[in-house]
């Protein structure tokens, strides 16, 4: 695939009209895309639906509209599968077992709970991997579709208050709250959540708590889970002081309130 039949086609993104000018969904989506390759969070030819996703599309969504559009990124994720790049298909999206995908999920944790992941074709997604054509392709598309933001837009992404940024930071107990930006609830909510799922255990090093059984495979998936010690639906505390790395039988037990832990870290075990 030439990088110049890719720049071309996607000129030609189908994108719907509205009454503030047509949908900018679609190359935010794509500029998204991009962004997790450089950040090394894509490596292979699979795009999972997660807060990384999610935060990094309303990242880009917040630096570069500001019409009246509704922030939606499943509604790109699946309808893009309908445009060509030279001709074909470029983006396909795989349900896990048992599941179908025949219309747009709105719903990002139903979303995330059929999808199994979606993928580029083959020529593309090397083409992708690629920094450099990467570079060309989002100047290109900053410069089509948002003429006259890329500089403030790159400038930005550089800074040290970008939004996903202010979430590392909020979780990680930096900042008493996420203030700069805002987004809807439901995404608020997915992409804090995901993001203390993946530092508890990272700062816990991967190893439970009270077992301390630590347990990485080859693949890089973990048997240790974020568990909130006091319940997210209290307080929506998602804070890494409000959070301990647990083995999942020990997550549910004490979830369900079968083992506590004291203020002198001594484990209690209920009759």
């Amino acid at each position: 695939m030439k990088l110049e039949v890719v720049l071309r086609d996607i000129n030609r993104l189908r994108r719907a009209g509205t009454r503030y000018g047509k949908a900018p969904h679609k190359p935010i989506l794509f500029l998204t895309f991009l962004d997790l390759f450089d950040s090394g969070i894509v490596t292979e030819n699979k795009i999972y639906v997660n807060s990384d996703l999610v935060g990094i599309f309303h990242e880009n969504w917040s630096l570069l509209v500001y019409t009246g559009h509704q922030e939606d990124f499943t509604q790109p994720f699946y309808y893009l599968q309908n445009d060509k790049i030279d001709k074909k298909n470029f983006w396909f999206l795989l349900a896990k077992p048992g599941y179908s995908i025949q219309s747009h999920i709105k719903n990002i944790y139903t979303l995330s709970e059929v999808l199994n992941f979606a993928h580029f074709s083959d020529d593309l997604f090397l083409l992708l991997t690629d920094y450099e054509n990467r570079q060309i392709i989002r100047n290109h598309i900053l410069e089509t579709f948002f003429p006259g933001l890329r500089h403030g837009f790159l400038k930005e992404k550089k800074s040290d208050s970008t939004y996903l940024k202010s979430i590392d930071s909020y979780v990680l107990n930096e900042i008493p709250a996420v203030k700069r930006l805002k987004v809807a609830e439901e995404e608020m909510v997915y992409v804090r959540n995901g993001t203390f799922k993946k530092w508890v255990p990272k700062i816990y090093q991967n190893t439970c708590a009270i077992s301390k059984m630590k347990l990485v495979s080859t693949y890089g998936y973990n048997l240790i889970d974020a568990c909130h010690i006091r319940p997210f639906a209290d307080n929506q505390d998602d804070r890494v002081t409000n959070g301990i790395a647990l083995c999942p039988n020990l997550h549910r037990a004490f979830d369900r309130g079968l083992i506590s832990i004291d203020s002198n870290y001594k484990v209690l075990v209920s009759d």
